[in-house]
């Protein structure tokens, strides 16, 4: 509660909107449009409310003496249910020498918007109002991205019957305690769903994080709730359906399902000949930086939406797209730098089941993986507001175009083991230093991402230098094996 020095200096701050003055004692309507204000806490001070009982506007005491009585209507408001959700408050009495003060201390609510027989009332600087509906909207996202988020909601018309208890006890107990908690718990099964955000025992009914994450059904309360997979002929939505699937059932079983699909279906390894004898394998979506993708528009999807999460194959990309747009503190011009969790509760979830991490890196990891295997940099479209997309585009090394070296490229890619300048290298194979030799035997090698090209660090030596890549070193390391 607040101090009697601080209460001073309050009375005195005029303009201070966390501060309202009455010398009325009997207009409980109006303390409780004050109270909710304060709950709301519209100008999102995060600081306490103060309404003073006994004090004019210009800041002075007016003589009153507060009475049993008074103290009473004032802490009959906090659980009379005019107030919904109901404030947390404290009230306590201050004597001066020129008068008393009574005065509400009124905590922020975890919970906006806060109503007052039915009608949000907010602070306008040092004066109260009521919300319009732009006011009442920004309270609303307050609500769902500061505190009470979708998947820790309760699901009111499911029950215990709903979960899969078996599944919860043996696949994902042991993994999110030791096993010498577990022997020590005592407690019954919904306590053990309730502490860790699937149940909820006020209502005695699972939250929707429960439903997702272990439902025997799902999409019968959430329709959105499943993942379709489909493969298209070409490079758009208008190509012919080669193969479709659809992901659906609870994502403890589904989420392993996925992840077995993406490694055996997806990331597969592709043989491409480049001479006679040799070949080289390529993959055209890492599995890694593909798996990480799809788990991520899980973990962040809007699960409020009909719609589900979409994972199409084109000829030469992948496309994930998922509901909901950029959430809480991301946003376009900070994205991927900053990240936050519209479903804390699943994402805790996914991270103790081994599918996604939670400590903002993974779409850094994804980015480094791509560039490696030559598929460039994901693409992440931020523009549709209501859905977040984005494109993987296919290895550049399985569409090199090289079905078949020559013998002299053969000889460079020997050569520059150690790394060359141009002269040197079509010297080596007997050529002139011309542009058209250049181009006909060097630079399908670097389009085929085999050479990386480099400036030397010694300053006597122009121009650029030439030396197998990682995947170019794979290639003869396979051989050498052999």
């Amino acid at each position: 509660m607040i101090s009697k020095e601080e209460l001073e200096k309050l009375l005195l701050d005029l303009e201070n909107s966390r501060v309202e003055r009455t010398i009325s004692t009997t207009k409980t309507d109006k303390f409780g449009e004050a109270i909710c204000a304060f709950c709301n806490d519209f100008p999102d001070s995060q600081q306490e409310g103060y309404l003073i009982i006994g004090a004019n506007n210009n800041g002075t005491r007016s003589g009153l003496k507060v009475t049993d009585d008074i103290q009473l209507n004032i802490a009959a408001i906090r659980a009379d249910g005019q107030i919904q959700p109901q404030p947390a408050m404290a009230i306590e009495k201050f004597t001066f020498p020129d008068g008393e003060l009574l005065v509400a201390e009124v905590q922020p609510s975890s919970f906006p918007p806060v109503r007052y027989k039915g009608v949000i009332w907010i602070r306008v600087g040092a004066r109260r109002a009521f919300a319009n509906d732009a006011e009442e909207k920004i309270l609303y996202e307050k609500r769902a991205a500061n505190i009470r988020t979708f998947d820790a909601m309760p699901c009111t018309d499911a029950s215990l019957d709903d979960l899969d208890i078996k599944l919860f006890k043996t696949d994902y107990l042991p993994k999110a305690f030791p096993d010498e908690l577990m022997t020590e718990d005592k407690r019954d099964i919904k306590q053990q769903l309730q502490a860790l955000g699937f149940y909820d025992l006020r209502f005695d009914c699972p939250t929707y994080a429960g439903i997702i994450l272990f439902g025997n059904n799902p999409t019968k309360f959430l329709s959105g709730c499943y993942t379709q997979y489909v493969r298209f002929a070409g490079e758009d939505r208008a190509g012919e359906i080669l193969n479709d699937h659809k992901f659906d059932g609870n994502l403890v079983k589904v989420l392993g399902k996925m992840d077995t699909f993406v490694e055996l279906s997806i990331a597969k390894e592709k043989p491409i000949p480049i001479s006679a004898l040799r070949e080289m394998k390529v993959i055209s979506y890492p599995y890694y930086a593909t798996r990480e993708l799809l788990m991520n528009a899980i973990m962040h999807r809007d699960y409020e939406s009909n719609s589900p999460t979409r994972f199409y194959e084109f000829d030469n990309y992948i496309e994930i797209q998922n509901a909901g747009g950029l959430y809480g503190k991301a946003r376009p011009e900070n994205f991927p730098e900053v990240n936050d969790y519209r479903n804390p509760v699943i994402a805790e979830a996914m991270k103790v089941l081994g599918y996604v991490n939670r400590y903002n890196r993974g779409i850094i990891r994804v980015q480094k993986e791509l560039a490696e295997n030559g598929n460039g940099k994901a693409i992440f479209d931020l523009n549709l507001i209501t859905a977040f997309k984005v494109i993987e585009p296919i290895s550049t090394r399985a569409n090199s175009g090289i079905n078949e070296l020559t013998d002299k490229q053969l000889k460079i890619l020997e050569y520059c083991k150690e790394a060359r300048s141009r002269e040197e290298i079509l010297t080596f194979v007997g050529l002139s230093n011309q542009t058209k030799n250049f181009k006909n035997h060097v630079i399908p090698l670097i389009e085929a991402q085999l050479l990386a090209y480099t400036r030397p660090e010694k300053a006597d030596i122009r121009g650029q230098q030439y030396i197998l890549t990682d995947f170019g070193n794979t290639l003869f390391s396979k051989e050498e094996d052999e």
